[in-house]
């Protein structure tokens, strides 16, 4: 049947379409600074994205019309505060799939960045922040639908005065 109607619509019987490619295995995990949050003061946290060799993801402000940009969104539990999130720096690059127009892309590591700062009074012994990142990834060939990745970013609190400790300094610079 598949034959009689390619022959019908003139492709030839031995054509065979192009497998799709694999859409990448994209790692998205949360990070604090600390290893816990003191009440009344801010911590640093991040989310990160590990993009396989030979991908690459549209940058938060991509350049290409169609290009759907990263975006990161942080939900959080009442009286908690996060700031704006620090995007990388994107990289240009001119690729078959985008006509060879520039295209603001991540590739590697992408790490966007925010401050979470709990309120003197919060009486939890934890936060948990829902962060949503979406975004497109694509190879030098082909752009992939679009995926949403949530990550639930947990972080114990203790008083103001208790003692913290830095932690994830290849996140955040430092140890």
């Amino acid at each position: 049947m598949v034959a009689l109607l390619a022959v019908l619509v003139g492709i030839p019987a031995n054509f065979r379409a192009a497998a799709p490619e694999p859409q990448p295995n994209i790692s998205v995990k949360g990070y604090y600074a600390n290893d816990k949050a003191q009440r009344g003061r801010t911590v640093q946290a991040a989310v990160v994205m590990e993009i396989p060799s030979g991908y690459h993801v549209n940058a938060n402000r991509p350049l290409g019309k169609y290009a759907i940009p990263t975006s990161l969104k942080i939900e959080a539990p009442k009286g908690v505060t996060v700031g704006a999130v620090a995007y990388p720096r994107a990289i240009v690059r001119k690729l078959k799939a985008g006509n060879n127009e520039p295209l603001a892309v991540y590739e590697g590591r992408a790490i966007m960045r925010f401050n979470v700062t709990v309120p003197a009074n919060y009486q939890g012994g934890e936060i948990v922040l829902k962060a949503r990142l979406r975004f497109q990834s694509c190879n030098d060939e082909v752009c992939f639908p679009p995926k949403n990745e949530d990550q639930d970013m947990g972080i114990g609190i203790v008083g103001a005065g208790d003692r913290v400790q830095r932690v994830n300094g290849w996140v955040f610079g430092g140890k």
